[in-house]
């Protein structure tokens, strides 16, 4: 869900994708007729054999145990009954969750970190989401390599350009550059990597998220920012967070856009892998969009934040904003070399108590200068 006023062509967009988004998962059917696209999860090699055997095309394998597939319909519960077999999950999908020194950046006393010579250097920030905008000023100078799982559509110059918005907004937020021009993230000498698992409406399959996880876990990159999430899980991307957490990627993601609720944290945030993220707004409120429940581990700037889009800039709302404010925290720790395990725990022991309910804020507000051993008087 989008809170942006007035409304733009953005509005439209973000409009039309939170409106998918609410009606949870949706299955990935194939044009042929009687066929289904799936997860397969295997406990053994016969059990791959069996999916494989029964596929009409393999659409792709992991390097944990798992294999999209798409077979007929009626051999989804033979597979199912299979001791080799784990699961079978149809191939639903997840969506992208929406939406000067900013003041996400001044309340997490991040640009303390930034006067204090700590700006992320050496860091390698995964955005997993629409892509990110490959010639924006703000951006350009911290983009290192990238991968399409979803390709753009559109005359860009790389295939995990942005044709959303979504990912280069987050990917400004975690990691613009301090250049004097537009805004600065709470990193800004990291490096960004444009993983795009996400397609031009906001959507995009299980197994493209979860191949999103595994291949930023392959690169060896540090942080792997998620600012996307559905009702319901899936064991395919499961599979690939525990893959990625295995490999000391710091895993975190966006609680969800369903508040005011109580115990409503979306997937992949609700992982035991994951540090879910819930929003606040300027005045220390929780953001009255924003999802809690148990999972929450830290709230973070989410209300009206402004930062970079294809082409400019814009003010976006959601726990997308928040997620990437952590990401970037992450991201300065892990460079000082923190393990993600280390670098969860202390963000969770130095984040600020605003008075919110353990639900709602988990360990309390995001500090970028206390969890890098600052406080606003070394500025």
């Amino acid at each position: 869900m989008v809170y942006r006023d007035p409304k733009t062509r953005r509005d439209v967009l973000k409009a039309a994708g939170a409106a998918v988004a609410t009606t949870g998962l949706a299955g990935m059917a194939s044009a042929t007729p009687g066929t289904v696209e799936v997860n397969v999860g295997y406990s053994d090699d016969s059990g791959k054999r069996a999916a494989v055997a029964e596929a009409d095309q393999v659409v792709r394998e992991f390097n944990f145990d798992a294999v999209t597939v798409r077979v007929n319909e009626n051999a989804v519960a033979g597979l199912r009954k299979r001791p080799d077999v784990r699961y079978v999950e149809v191939n639903g999908t997840m969506h992208a969750l929406a939406q000067q020194l900013t003041w996400g950046i001044d309340r997490t006393d991040s640009e303390v970190a930034h006067a204090n010579g700590d700006t992320g250097a050496g860091a390698d920030i995964a955005i997993l989401d629409t892509g990110i905008d490959s010639d924006h000023p703000d951006l350009q100078a911290n983009l290192g390599a990238g991968k399409a799982f979803v390709k753009s559509r559109g005359p860009y110059a790389e295939a995990w350009d942005d044709d959303n918005d979504h990912g280069t907004h987050c990917a400004g937020i975690a990691n613009a550059d301090d250049n004097s021009q537009g805004v600065k993230g709470v990193s800004t000498e990291a490096t960004l990597h444009a993983v795009k698992v996400l397609d031009k409406r906001g959507s995009g399959s299980f197994s493209d998220i979860a191949a999103g996880i595994e291949y930023t876990a392959d690169q060896g990159w540090d942080v792997a920012s998620m600012s996307l999430g559905a009702s319901s899980g899936s064991q395919t991307v499961k599979d690939a967070c525990t893959y990625a957490d295995d490999r000391g990627v710091f895993l975190v993601a966006a609680a969800g856009n369903s508040g005011p609720c109580t115990d409503c944290v979306g997937y992949p945030a609700a992982y035991s892998e994951c540090m879910a993220v819930s929003s606040s707004a300027s005045d220390d409120s929780l953001s009255g969009f924003s999802s809690t429940g148990p999972e929450v581990e830290i709230v973070a700037p989410g209300t009206d934040i402004y930062s970079t889009v294809p082409g400019g800039y814009d003010t976006f709302s959601g726990t997308s904003m928040a997620t990437p404010h952590v990401a970037g925290a992450a991201g300065q720790l892990m460079a000082n070399g923190y393990t993600n395990a280390d670098a969860r725990s202390r963000l969770k022991s130095t984040a600020e108590d605003i008075g919110l309910a353990s639900n709602e804020q988990g360990s309390g507000l995001l500090d970028t200068a206390a969890a890098l051993g600052y406080d606003s008087s070394d500025n």
